[in-house]
């Protein structure tokens, strides 16, 4: 390995707002705790949760490095990782941490993930947070069965494309919503049996899943855009059936009565993943299905743009405009 340098290249925030306060600047290299290894970056996830910090949606320590996930080549190890891991310097992994927007990132060993042979380190960035989202979503938040129908709000986006490929891995029946007609193919080739353009007070949705199910509705309905969908999300769920709310594309959903899920005896959930892979053993177990998966089944990992470090701007307008399809990565 190089020598470690004294200063990096960095994404830092001191202030909430706009793309304004994107600050590409020097920092000191992080020095990992003796429970942390040092990841030279290759590739840096962007993701929705990097705007809503942005923000101030989610409030957090300032001055901050943004950023939850990446892919590299370890640098140093801390000198209390353990050796079962199994790390050496040398390694590509993948990671899923804070303050990635970086030329090095200091990350927990119990989360950083080798990457296995047959997944690029493109493609295994791609997968540590959108991947491992849509993977836990279907196994934990409601356990999809072969042949059961599922609605996918924004089946083109990050979370949404991976969500129709293994769903389809799974053997059920996927409803993709799209917002234009140019994002349809994209929907069937990630896997989506019927996509429906979501005009905003058209209804298309409701008709299709109601078409789709003999009335019935669908059993899940994965909705990652929020306040501008939830409440056509509860009409989509069929009794007994799970609304999963887990993102805010379209702002947070504001404060419902409870006793409106009594009308199906339907459930809703606001998972995040962090809580589905809290130990290592489940960040272990759903990372080697998630990657057998891409391997076995071929998947389509979509990268929609790989944009410079310092052009953080452009991908942040990018991804809030929802007219981008698949991952969105940055470079060092």
């Amino acid at each position: 390995m190089a020598p470690i340098p004294k200063l990096m290249k960095a994404v830092q925030i001191d202030k909430t707002g706009g793309t304004e306060v994107l600050q590409y600047k020097d920092v000191p290299v992080p020095t990992p705790k003796n429970d942390e290894i040092l990841i030279k970056n290759e590739y840096i996830g962007v993701n929705y949760i990097d705007t809503y910090f942005r923000t101030g949606l989610y409030p957090n320590p300032k001055p901050m490095i943004l950023g939850r996930e990446g892919s590299g080549t370890i640098a140093s190890l801390g000198s209390e990782v353990p050796k079962s891991l199994g790390f050496a310097e040398g390694d590509k992994v993948a990671y899923m941490g804070t303050s990635a927007y970086a030329d090095f990132t200091a990350c927990p060993a119990e989360k950083v993930l080798k990457v296995p042979n047959g997944v690029s380190s493109a493609n295994a960035c791609s997968a540590i947070i959108q991947g491992l989202t849509a993977l836990t979503l279907v196994e934990e938040t409601h356990k999809v069965q072969s042949g059961d129908w599922v609605l996918v709000l924004a089946a083109t986006g990050g979370v949404g494309g991976w969500l129709c490929q293994i769903l389809k891995a799974k053997g059920a029946k996927t409803i993709g919503t799209v917002g234009s007609e140019g994002k349809v193919e994209t929907a069937k080739e990630q896997g989506a049996d019927v996509v429906v353009v979501d005009r905003p007070g058209q209804g298309d949705v409701l008709h299709k899943v109601k078409e789709c199910t003999n009335g019935q509705g669908v059993v899940a309905v994965f909705d990652g855009v929020g306040k501008d969908t939830f409440e056509r999300s509860l009409e989509c769920v069929a009794r007994k059936g799970t609304v999963a709310s887990f993102g805010n594309a379209s702002g947070a959903v504001e404060p419902f009565l409870i006793s409106k899920l009594s009308a199906k005896n339907a459930k809703v959930a606001r998972p995040t993943l962090y809580n589905y892979v809290a130990t290592r053993q489940e960040f272990e177990h759903y990372a080697d299905e998630l990657f057998r998966m891409m391997t076995k089944e071929k998947f389509n990992i979509r990268i929609h743009e790989i944009y410079p470090l310092k052009e953080v701007a452009r991908a942040h307008t990018d991804i809030e405009s929802r007219t981008t399809m698949g991952k969105l990565l940055l470079k060092p």
